[in-house]
C-alpha cells in the first residue's frame, strides 16, 4: 500500500459511532450545512432587492466603504451602469466567486490546515460576513468575507462527509451524501422564507442579522460534533518530501475531471430553469390557482422542496434495488439524473407548444420545477460521493472543491445560452435545453462502463 493511502483520513467505522446505519458525524455535518445554507440562501434572496431598493440609492451608497472605487473599477470594464445593472454586476461577481474560491480552500486543506481547521475558519469568516451585512458601511467587506468563508467551507465539509466512510462502501457513501444534500435543501427552502419575511416586516438589516444568527447555530453544531469526525490531517504536513502524483493518480484525476465535464451538460439545463425559466413563467404562464395568483419565486422554492421530499423515496428505492443486486452504480445514477433533467426541460417545451399564443397551463412549470429538484438529487450527491471516493488522497479536498466548480461553469454557460431565447422562441429554446441535458445522459450511458472499469483498475494499482 502506498504512503498516500495510509495517510488518508481514517473513516469512522465503529458501529458504536453510528446512527441509522451511518456515522454520527454525518448528522453533525448535515445539520451544520443545513443552517449554513439557511444563512447563505436567506442572505442571497435579499441581496439584489436590498441593493436596488435601498443600498445603491443616493443617501445610502455614499455610506458604503470603498464603493466609489469599486464602482469605478467595474464601470471601467462595462461602461456606465444603471442602479439595477450595477446591482446585478455585484451579485454576479459574488455568485461566481463563491464557486471559484473553494479551489483555494481545498488547496489550503490539502496542503496546510486539513479539512477540519479549514472548515472552522470558513464558519468564522462567514459568521462575520453575515453580521457585517447588517451595516451599510461594511457591505463590501461582508461580501468579501462571505466569498472567502464559503471557499474554505464548501468543498471541505463535503470532503469530511466522504472521510466518514470506507473507500469500498460506494452505496452507503452515496446515501450518506444524499442525506447531507438534504440538509442543503432544507436550508435552501427555509432561509429565504424566514429571512425574507423578517426583512419585509422589520427591515433589511434584521433579515441579514437573522442570517448571521443562524450561522452561529451552524458553528455551534459543527464544534459539538468534531469528536465524531474522521481523523483529518493535511497531506502537505504528513507527506513532506513525498513523491508527486503517480501516473495512475494523474489518470484518475483526468477521469474524474471528464465525469465532471459530462455532468456539466445537465447543470447547464438546471441553471437555465432559474434564469430564462423565471422570465418565461412570469410572461407566459397562467398563474391563477385555487389559492389565488401564484408568486413566480415560489417555483424556485418548489425545486428545493422536491429535492427534500424525494430523498426518502430514493433511499428506499436504492435499498430495494440493492437487495436484488440491481442498484445503479454512481455512473448510472448520474445518467438517470440527466435524463430526468431533460424531461423537466421537455415539460416546459411541451407546455409552450400546446399553448401556442395562449397562456401556458400552470401544471407544466409545476412539473418542470419538481423534476429539476428530483434530477438534482439523483446527480449532485452522487457526484460528491464519486469524487470523494475516487480522487487521490493527496488532492482529495481540492477535487471535492472542483465539483462545485461545475456550478460556476454551468452558471456562466447558461447565461450565454439564454441569449438564444428570443431568437429561437420558447418551444425551440426549451427543446434545445432538453437536448443539452440528454447529451449528458447519453454520454454516461455510452462511456460510463468503460470509465468505471478503468477507475477500478487504477484503484487496484494504488493499493498494490
Amino acid at each position: 500500500m502506498t504512503d498516500s493511502a495510509v495517510q488518508q483520513a481514517r473513516p469512522a467505522t465503529d458501529p458504536g459511532d453510528s446512527i441509522f446505519g451511518h456515522p454520527k458525524g454525518l448528522v453533525f455535518l448535515a445539520s451544520t450545512e443545513a443552517w449554513e445554507r439557511f444563512s447563505f440562501y436567506g442572505m442571497r434572496a435579499l441581496l439584489v432587492l436590498y441593493m436596488v431598493q435601498e443600498l445603491l440609492l443616493p443617501g445610502h451608497i455614499e455610506n458604503v466603504a470603498g464603493m466609489a472605487g469599486f464602482r469605478s473599477a467595474v464601470e471601467s470594464v462595462t461602461g456606465p451602469l444603471s442602479t439595477q445593472a450595477f446591482a446585478s454586476q455585484i451579485f454576479g461577481l459574488y455568485a461566481g466567486l463563491v464557486y471559484l474560491t473553494p479551489l483555494v480552500g481545498g488547496l489550503i486543506a490539502d496542503r496546510w490546515l486539513g479539512a477540519r481547521k479549514t472548515v472552522m475558519t470558513g464558519i468564522i469568516l462567514m459568521t462575520l460576513g453575515h453580521f457585517a451585512m447588517a451595516f451599510e458601511v461594511t457591505v463590501l467587506v461582508a461580501l468579501s468575507l462571505l466569498v472567502l468563508g464559503s471557499g474554505c467551507l464548501k468543498g471541505n465539509i463535503a470532503a469530511q462527509v466522504g472521510h466518514l466512510y470506507p473507500k469500498a462502501d460506494e452505496a452507503r457513501r452515496t446515501r450518506g451524501f444524499t442525506i447531507f444534500s438534504t440538509g442543503i435543501n432544507i436550508g435552501a427552502v427555509a432561509g429565504p422564507v424566514v429571512c425574507g419575511l423578517l426583512a419585509q416586516i422589520y427591515g433589511w438589516h434584521v433579515g441579514f442579522g437573522t442570517a448571521g444568527i443562524f450561522m452561529i447555530v451552524a458553528a455551534v453544531i459543527y464544534f459539538a460534533g468534531m469528536t465524531h469526525f474522521a481523523d483529518d490531517r493535511p497531506n502537505g504536513m504528513i507527506a513532506e518530501g513525498s513523491d508527486p502524483l503517480t501516473a495512475s493518480e494523474r489518470q484518475m484525476l483526468l477521469l474524474v475531471s471528464l465525469i465532471l465535464f459530462i455532468a456539466l451538460f445537465q447543470f447547464l439545463a438546471y441553471d437555465q430553469i432559474f434564469n430564462v425559466g423565471m422570465i418565461w413563467t412570469a410572461d407566459h404562464v397562467n398563474l391563477s390557482s385555487i389559492v389565488g395568483t401564484v408568486p413566480v419565486p415560489w417555483f424556485a422554492s418548489l425545486d428545493s422542496l422536491s429535492s427534500v421530499l424525494v430523498v426518502p423515496f430514493l433511499i428506499a428505492l436504492w435499498a430495494a434495488l440493492a437487495r436484488r443486486g440491481k442498484e445503479p452504480d454512481d455512473f448510472g445514477k448520474i445518467g438517470i439524473g440527466a435524463a430526468v433533467m431533460a424531461t423537466s426541460m421537455a415539460s416546459l417545451a411541451l407546455g409552450s407548444w400546446l399553448a401556442g399564443s395562449d397562456k401556458v397551463l400552470i401544471i407544466f412549470p409545476l412539473i418542470a420545477f419538481t423534476l429539476s429538484g428530483v434530477a438534482f438529487m439523483w446527480t449532485w450527491p452522487t457526484m460528491l460521493a464519486l469524487v470523494s471516493r475516487r480522487a487521490p488522497a493527496k488532492v482529495n479536498a481540492l477535487m471535492m472543491a472542483c465539483v462545485y466548480l461545475t456550478a460556476f461553469g454551468s452558471g456562466i454557460g447558461s447565461g450565454y445560452i439564454a441569449g438564444f431565447y428570443e431568437a429561437l422562441g420558447a418551444t425551440a429554446f426549451w427543446f434545445m435545453n432538453a437536448g443539452i441535458a440528454l447529451v449528458g445522459s447519453l454520454a454516461i450511458l455510452l462511456f460510463g462502463p468503460v470509465l468505471k472499469r478503468t477507475m477500478d483498475r487504477l484503484d487496484g494499482e494504488a493499493t498494490d
